[in-house]
């Protein structure tokens, strides 16, 4: 086997390119379409023997400002998220951006266009323009394992984060890579500089004219990247082509026998001078961005509208992935008929694993809050958002990490009784803690329920950040009375005594906790075939 030829996910490919760019330390929480990159080198031997750092944080904001301090110390450091991951890591990301950095400091960011397992479909190379920095957004596996070199190269240059952009069908396909020869890790160098790293007016003021005085080395830089190039063609039309959207044009490109020429673009802030001249020779451009229309927004207003096509007049869709059929199409080709789904082909929603400890909680949960006319149950993120489907129908909000208990909360506030929430075990350390002590604080008549399945399940069983007695210790510290601490087991032979404690708990006229407590039945599982595969 030839070990400088690999097979690997696009999301590995990162995780590869980050060893081989001579990375000390890596931090994330997990979030689909991103987690595999820390996985990838959670279980890689050769980071292990390189002493790179790869545990869980506890949510992406702690993520982002533990990578920086280890770029302040000198060393090379990758944080990785989903999109959505971002908005809580923003405050750290953009106030970075004026600080800057001392070792490479790269975030990777997975976006998630068509929602496969997101809220929305936010683009994150809106942040990158609104900090002022430095995005990649490669096209292939192999431009994603070259571009981290560069990233990391870059980041060292000009003393900035820099932004690696990948989205769910890049992240989650596989291509061959070939590995480079790996770079040694930097030595530890903290860099004393108040000046930057301090962040009082008279400093941020300086640093924020100093990241202004650097654009034009930025777009200088872009210029000559290996990620932005020209395909020669020839007709009226041109296509500016951004990211994985490359591959759809130049798939339509080669089926379609289209001579169009094509400017490929992968490295942000765009190169201008390429840009002015494809469109002097072209009497139409259409802008492909995988996402938010970013850049045709710019273009029309510095090009002007009729001669741009793109997701803001229809040509192509304004939501969801694009395809090379939606390409061809917005190319001038008639798209093909679409086959209709037969009949027999039922839809198959997400469900409950069976046997999961969510299904007897809720059970319990359904039986105690039918009692009331009101009964508005406010939910987090995680497995246990399913119950919002059938059989169980049980959960009415769903919008961000950490938002059920202060939704709940806020409920409470307007006078909505029984003011219920539930949250997952890793959320609440993500996100919920904060939430809980303003209930806390204002006695608010809340109950939090923590399905504490001892695991991150619905990313794929990563560690969680609380778990077992951790939950009782923090909510104890964030004044929970004790007396309002409940522990429950989900399981059928407790359904009586669960369906009091949640009545008594709910009828409680202050702030109380119960936590729901079983095992993951998938974690369970695995943890059993590892037992048996070691002969215990």
């Amino acid at each position: 086997m030839n070990s400088s030829r690999l097979l690997l996910l696009g999301a590995e490919a990162v995780a590869q390119g980050a060893i081989d760019a001579g990375l000390s330390g890596v931090y994330a929480y997990p979030g689909t379409p991103s987690t595999e990159i820390t996985e990838y080198i959670q279980r890689s031997r050769e980071a292990r023997s390189l002493g790179i750092r790869s545990s869980w944080s506890s949510n992406e904001k702690t993520a982002y400002e533990a990578a920086l301090g280890m770029s302040y110390a000198g060393k090379r450091s990758l944080v990785c998220m989903k999109h959505v991951g971002l908005n809580v890591a923003a405050d750290a990301f953009i106030n970075s951006a004026i600080t800057g950095v001392n070792g490479g400091l790269v975030l990777a960011v997975a976006d998630d266009p068509s929602m496969h397992s997101s809220q929305n479909e936010q683009d994150s190379r809106v942040y990158g323009r609104f900090a002022m920095v430095p995005v990649l957004e490669p096209s292939s596996q192999q431009e994603l394992y070259d571009a981290m070199r560069d990233a990391f190269a870059l980041s060292e240059s000009v003393k900035l984060p820099v932004v690696v952009r990948m989205t769910t069908r890049l992240s989650h396909s596989r291509a061959g890579i070939e590995r480079r020869k790996a770079v040694a890790q930097n030595p530890l160098h903290a860099e004393y500089a108040p000046e930057r790293f301090v962040l009082m007016p008279h400093n941020a003021r300086r640093q924020y004219q100093h990241l202004l005085d650097l654009q034009p080395q930025l777009e200088t830089l872009s210029a000559s990247s290996f990620l932005n190039r020209t395909i020669d063609g020839s007709g009226p039309l041109g296509v500016v082509a951004f990211g994985i959207g490359y591959n759809y044009v130049m798939e339509a490109r080669r089926m379609h026998g289209i001579g169009c020429r094509v400017l490929k673009v992968g490295h942000y802030p765009p190169p201008r001078a390429m840009i002015d001249e494809l469109f002097a020779v072209c009497e139409s451009v259409l802008v492909v961005e995988e996402g938010y229309p970013v850049y045709e927004e710019l273009f029309r207003g510095y090009f002007g509208s009729p001669k741009i096509r793109g997701r803001m007049d229809g040509a192509l869709p304004r939501t969801g992935e694009l395809t090379t059929d939606l390409v061809a199409s917005a190319l001038g080709v008639t798209p093909p008929e679409t086959t209709a789904v037969p009949e027999i082909v039922i839809n198959r929603p997400p469900e409950l694993c069976r046997a999961c400890g969510h299904r007897d909680l809720f059970e319990a949960l359904n039986l105690v809050m039918g009692e009331h006319a009101e009964h508005h149950l406010f939910s987090d993120i995680g497995c246990y958002t399913l119950s919002a489907l059938s059989p169980f129908n049980a959960i009415h909000t769903c919008v961000d990490m950490g938002a059920s208990i202060t939704m709940a909360k806020g409920a409470a506030d307007a006078g909505l009784r029984p003011a219920v929430c539930v949250i997952g075990d890793s959320t609440f350390a993500h996100s919920g803690m904060t939430g809980l002590l303003d209930a806390v604080n204002d006695r608010s008549p809340v109950t939090v329920i923590i399905a504490d399945n001892d695991t991150t399940a619905m990313t794929g069983g990563q560690c969680s950040s609380a778990s077992g007695a951790k939950l009782e210790r923090i909510c104890r510290g964030l004044g929970v009375e004790e007396a309002h601490i409940r522990v429950i087991i989900p399981l059928k032979q407790h359904l009586q005594e669960n369906i009091a404690v949640l009545r008594e708990e709910i009828a409680y006229d202050g702030v109380s906790v119960v936590i729901a407590r079983r095992e993951c039945i998938e974690a369970a599982a695995r943890k059993k075939r590892r037992a048996t595969a070691k002969g215990e």
